[in-house]
């Protein structure tokens, strides 16, 4: 419990001078209570490398949306209408019903 009687962490890291405070959902918390007392390592530590895989996938998913919309812009690939799309899924499952009936 923090000084607000409620379930948070502190983090101290040398990014910031202070320890910062991070607060969680009541179930989210009993989970990282539950990982931290499975595991044995500290709940701070259980979070940073938590944070460091999240952030990892997002900066992957930012760079593989920069490199589709780069495709897109320079013309290598060509944008699909939302029609053509529904149009293919509904063709290759109707292919799908029919191999499976025979």
């Amino acid at each position: 419990m923090n000084s607000h009687g409620t379930p948070g962490l502190l983090f101290a890291r040398a990014a910031y001078p202070e320890a910062m405070e991070v607060h969680f959902a009541p179930e989210l918390q009993a989970k990282i209570d539950q990982l931290v007392a499975e595991s044995g390592r500290p709940a701070d530590k259980l979070l940073e490398d938590a944070m460091a895989i999240y952030l990892a996938e997002v900066v992957e998913t930012r760079e593989i949306l920069d490199s589709r919309y780069d495709d897109l812009k320079s013309g290598k690939v060509k944008p699909i209408s939302r029609d053509e799309v529904i149009a293919h899924f509904r063709e290759k499952s109707a292919r799908l019903r029919s191999t499976r009936g025979s």
